[in-house]
Formats: structure tokens, C-alpha cells, sequence
């Protein structure tokens, strides 16, 4: 029981960490499979730091996972005008959340399932550029 509980914590830190990556670097298209590899390294080194082979290998997975899903969020945001850096304060902020959230057992694993969900959904979503004051100002 303890081995699967520190693959779920090194599968949510690694989200956390692919999180974080993407919020400060992956708003620049170019960069998302640099911040995905970096994720990989930075979240299997921590796994490994953990405790071993298998959670190197959640932690590696959790951070490509985040990276990925968390830089088509912010490019998602970004384009409906989303600042750039309030969105990675935010998406910062958030990412650590998620770290800190895998360390609640089973929670790790919920996450590398939920997130990937809860980004398709806003996907579809795809709003508008959000029109604020402007358009109460047509004469």
C-alpha cells in the first residue's frame, strides 16, 4: 500500500511541476515540447527522489502530462486576453496547489485523470475575447 501511495504522490508533484513549467514558459508555442521535456526530467528526478524506479516513472508521466494540459490551457487563456504574467501568478499558484494536493492519498491519481478532462471541457467551451467595457462604449 505504501508503494502506491508514493507513485500517486510522485504522479501529482510531477503535474505540479509540468504545471508550473508550462505557466512560466509555454505561453510561447514554440517552447511547449522544451517545457514538456524539462517536465519529464524535473518530475522523474523527484519521483526518483521518492523512491525508486516506479515512481520516477509516475513522476516523469505526471510531468508531461501537466505540461501538456496545462499549456493548452494557458494558450486557451492568453488568446481570449489573458495577460501573460497574470496568467502564469495564477497558473503558478494553481500548480502548486496540485503538488501540494498530491500529497492527500489516491488524490495523485485523480488529478492525472481530472485534469486532462476538465482541459477538454474548457476546450469546447472556447469562448470569446471577452468584450468588458468596450461595448457598452459603441456610439
Amino acid at each position: 500500500m505504501w508503494e502506491a501511495y508514493r507513485i500517486g504522490v510522485a504522479l501529482g508533484v510531477g503535474i505540479g511541476i509540468g504545471a508550473l513549467f508550462s505557466a512560466l514558459a509555454a505561453p510561447r508555442r514554440g517552447l511547449v515540447i522544451v517545457v514538456a521535456a524539462v517536465a519529464v526530467a524535473a518530475g522523474a528526478g523527484v519521483g526518483y527522489a521518492i523512491g525508486g524506479w516506479h515512481e520516477a516513472v509516475a513522476g516523469g508521466v505526471g510531468g508531461a502530462l501537466g505540461a501538456v494540459v496545462v499549456a493548452s490551457v494557458v494558450a486557451g487563456t492568453l488568446s481570449r486576453g489573458g495577460t501573460r504574467g497574470g496568467t502564469a501568478v495564477l497558473v503558478s499558484l494553481a500548480a502548486v496547489g496540485l503538488a501540494g494536493l498530491a500529497l492527500i492519498p489516491v488524490v495523485g491519481y485523480l488529478e492525472a485523470v481530472a485534469l486532462p478532462a476538465l482541459a477538454g471541457r474548457m476546450r469546447r467551451r472556447d469562448g470569446e475575447r471577452y468584450a468588458g467595457l468596450r461595448s457598452l462604449a459603441r456610439d
